[in-house]
């Protein structure tokens, strides 16, 4: 019979982390340990433990692992803000770097299988095509820097890992209290706000449900190395605003497109991403739904919060 798994997740009040514990609770041969800072925002509240845990804190990353000795860690914990990033820097060092120092510490203590989520914002975007997990990243905001060192880190670690990078996340947590592209266009055109939306950038988003069953199949496969997991379409952020609206059936006239450098951002962003995804549908039975699939889904979830 099976060994019953332990995985860890961080940020699990996060979109990325509340799909993973849907994917995971309950399942018999998984004992899945949600951890969050703070009070736990996932509606469901059976079938997986929770703990508070702040991951900047060597001491209560040492303890919880001593509590719980995972066999898998899956870190969704991080400062994505890019422009916060760019302006406090030592707090963006704390959770994206520090934090997985005290991370690869822990999992080297108790053997544990580290599966990292990482982002296309590595690559500088000037390829003009798909990136590879061969491409060479080249890092041009702090964020992007962080989050490249974080990478580093445990690759020159003797653990057992895995980096899944990604692109746009988009879908519903349970307390509808986070935002990403799909809602924000949705909210704002719904309230006839006018949003500037940018036309020279290019990206592949992805479903969170995609991607926590991406991070699923790592933790149970054993998986190793680095992973493109992502949507297959690359459109400009426009071009996705638009068909979001569309979808909805909602006003268009009030978007407003505009390009990066009239936006004066304190962070640069990659003009072009997207990912090759053959190596994450060959390893992790990685199938991604088409952008109007995973508009659909968003439209049902939002009902069902009512």
């Amino acid at each position: 019979m099976q060994k019953m798994k332990t995985i860890l997740i961080t940020g699990s009040n996060g979109l990325t982390g509340q799909k993973i514990i849907y994917a995971l609770r309950g399942r018999k041969d998984v004992h899945c340990i949600a951890t969050s800072k703070g009070a736990n925002r996932t509606k469901a509240k059976d079938g997986y433990t929770y703990e508070s845990l702040d991951i900047t804190s060597h001491e209560e990353i040492t303890a919880l692992f001593e509590k719980y000795k995972p066999h898998v860690l899956i870190n969704t914990a991080a400062m994505t803000n890019v422009d916060a990033c760019e302006v406090q820097k030592e707090d963006c060092l704390k959770m994206n770097v520090q934090a997985v120092e005290y991370m690869i510490s822990a999992c080297k203590k108790h053997s544990t299988h580290f599966i990292h989520l990482s982002t296309d914002f590595v690559f500088d975007g000037n390829k003009g095509s798909a990136y590879s997990e061969t491409d060479k990243p080249n890092p041009e905001s702090f964020y992007s820097q962080s989050k490249y060192d974080g990478e580093l880190l445990l690759q020159k670690s003797d653990l057992k890992w895995a980096i899944l990078r990604t692109i746009i996340i988009y879908g519903v947590v349970d307390d509808n209290q986070r935002s990403n592209l799909v809602l924000w266009t949705k909210n704002s055109l719904e309230k006839k706000q006018s949003i500037k939306v940018i036309t020279d950038q290019f990206r592949a988003p992805t479903l969170a449900e995609d991607l926590a069953d991406a991070c699923v199949q790592a933790a149970m496969k054993g998986a190793t190395g680095i992973y493109h997991v992502s949507g297959e379409e690359t459109k400009s952020i426009l071009e996705w605003v638009n068909i979001t609206a569309d979808f909805f059936q909602l006003d268009k006239s009030v978007i407003i497109p505009v390009t990066t450098a009239s936006l004066n951002q304190p962070a640069k962003r990659p003009p072009v991403t997207g990912f090759v995804i053959d190596k994450a549908r060959r390893d992790l039975d990685f199938r991604p739904h088409t952008f109007m699939e995973g508009l659909q889904i968003v439209k049902e979830q939002l009902a069902n919060l009512k």
